[in-house]
């Protein structure tokens, strides 16, 4: 019986059994918590408070996408009820939301796209481990189905002796039952490792083939020529007392670098700006946390603890240092159920990154070019399926235009398919002339990762009033979702301004030949065209 109270909050939480109901009564101060199997659809009925001209409210409430094998008991799949928030069931262990159904239909596209792309990815385990979970979750169905009979038949009236072989066979059926689950839950373990590693699919435009293959689709100005040999950041870094490598080495090790003198204004002007810029194109303003949970760069698409990983775990704990704001940025949204009306969501966010630049050696990558720690300005769109396209051009669009308001030469690539990240369905790479170094090197990258990351975060969109959290147990008055319109959102990143590449481009630029600023950077700098160093960038060896 619904009785009618000062106010109800719904919330829904996705667990390894299904889907929990959470109902605050605030006037009693108490949950009801309905656990609900994964294969069932739950219709409620809100009965508001008592009043004139209120009538119940029915709503639906159902898995957004195709989630994990069930590998928990749900007392033979009947609606349990509890008092208390103790009574919510433990916490599961992340696994992907893959979509195994869709793998298996496509199985020859999915495993033409593992080749295109150069994945490590092993498309024929996936499909061997999905079969044994499968025919192991009917055993366990079966099992289950054996002791509701046994249960069943103890519930009438039974002779003692009968009665005795009733529970000793639902005892054996129980410990069977528990032996199944744990190997059922190794092996979906097993099974999620491998599938997360299958890449998203890819845009059919996109070049197949190595980086050399990508697609020159835009060129801004040229190369600047000069009559005299220019000087590298590190030469002059090292003339004009710029950065000390070889402090940071002792103190942090090889790829650290301290910033120094009039360095430091150029790199936080540089992060300033692209932020005021970026901001005014209406994205709101993120400083992102540097640590996140492991599992949160996992349903990101990297790999935190993989062979030749970038990202730097933390030792003893299930966190790691975010090797790009996207990480963080992306689990801001984190089982959101977002209204469709309030889409897109922008956001643009500076944070410090660490990578372990496992690999990465040679002249290429000297001095400022690949460093362990260093700040970067991203920007995200969370957005509709159908918008998906159109945010990723704007994207470009807008790192196009202030890339030539400081008046870099660069151009912009459709990057080859072996060069797509893990999420990326396609990626445009921006170039930019380093005079110094004597070549372009890459200084903003922009992907649109479609549902890869939304899906296996629980971003979904839906018709709906307001935005609801899926694991949060305060939620929202009266969210009424509208059936079968549920869909998983869009995500899209692009790496603006990662300080000391910039750096490079810029104070090796033409433009400061004469010692002047660009333009853009002359607010950031209180108003100054000039900073001292830069008089003597382009000057002769």
């Amino acid at each position: 019986m619904v009785r009618p109270c000062k106010s109800v909050t719904i919330g829904v939480i996705g667990t390894g059994d299904g889907i929990e109901i959470v109902v605050m009564v605030e006037e009693k101060e108490e949950e009801v918590v309905l656990v609900v199997p994964l294969s069932k659809t739950l219709f409620l009925t809100f009965h508001p408070p008592s009043g004139r001209g209120r009538r119940p409210v029915p709503f639906i409430v159902r898995a957004l996408s195709s989630l994990t094998p069930e590998t928990a008991d749900t007392k033979d799949d009947k609606v349990s009820l509890s008092l208390s928030s103790a009574a919510l069931v433990k916490k599961a262990q992340w696994k992907a939301a893959i979509d195994f159904k869709w793998i298996r239909e496509n199985k020859v596209a999915v495993e033409e796209n593992i080749k295109n792309r150069n994945s490590r990815a092993n498309l024929g385990l996936v499909l061997q481990l999905d079969k044994r979970v499968l025919n192991l979750q009917k055993e366990v169905e079966r099992l289950r189905a054996e002791r509701n009979v046994v249960a069943s038949k103890m519930k009438g009236k039974v002779e003692p002796s009968e009665r005795q072989k009733l529970i000793e066979e639902g005892k054996n059926l129980k410990n069977e039952l528990l032996t199944l689950k744990e190997k059922l839950l190794k092996l979906t373990d097993k099974l999620h490792q491998e599938a997360q590693r299958i890449p998203n699919m890819t845009h059919p435009n996109v070049p197949i083939g190595g980086e050399e293959l990508s697609k020159k689709i835009k060129k801004v100005g040229n190369p600047p020529e000069f009559k005299f040999l220019i000087k590298d950041h590190l030469k002059l870094g090292e003339e004009l007392d710029l950065f000390d490598f070889d402090s940071a080495a002792k103190v942090s090790g090889s790829k650290f670098c301290y910033f120094k003198n009039e360095a430091v204004t150029l790199d936080t002007g540089l992060i300033n700006w692209a932020m005021s810029e970026v901001s005014k194109r209406g994205f709101t303003r993120l400083k992102t946390p540097d640590i996140v949970r492991s599992s949160v760069v996992e349903k990101c698409g990297f790999q935190p603890r993989g062979a030749n990983t970038q990202v730097y775990s933390i030792e003893g704990s299930d966190q790691c240092l975010v090797g790009t704001a996207e990480i963080a940025v992306a689990g801001y949204h984190m089982d959101d159920l977002c209204a469709e009306s309030s889409l897109p969501f922008k956001y643009v966010a500076v944070s410090t990154c660490y990578r372990t630049e496992a690999g990465a050696a040679g002249t290429a990558s000297r001095g400022l070019y690949r460093l362990h720690q260093f700040s970067k300005v991203e920007m995200f769109i969370l957005c509709r399926p159908e918008d998906s396209e159109s945010f990723h051009k704007e994207l470009i669009g807008i790192e196009e235009d202030l890339f030539s308001s400081l008046g870099l030469h660069f151009i912009t690539l459709d990057m080859a398919s072996q060069d797509l990240g893990t999420p990326a369905y396609r990626k445009f790479d921006v170039e930019a002339w380093m005079p110094g170094l004597g070549r372009y090197g890459e200084i903003s990258s922009a992907s649109n990762c479609t549902d890869y990351q939304s899906r296996r975060l629980g971003i979904g969109t839906a018709q709906i009033q307001q935005q609801i959290n899926l694991k949060r147990t305060a939620l929202c008055q009266m969210v009424v979702p509208s059936r079968g319109n549920n869909q998983i959102a869009h995500t899209k990143h692009l790496i603006f301004c990662a300080a000391p590449r910039s750096f490079i481009c810029s104070t090796t630029s033409e433009r400061f030949g004469s010692g002047l600023l660009p333009p853009p950077l002359e607010p950031i700098h209180g108003g100054l065209s000039y900073i001292s160093f830069l008089s003597i960038c382009m000057s002769r060896t």
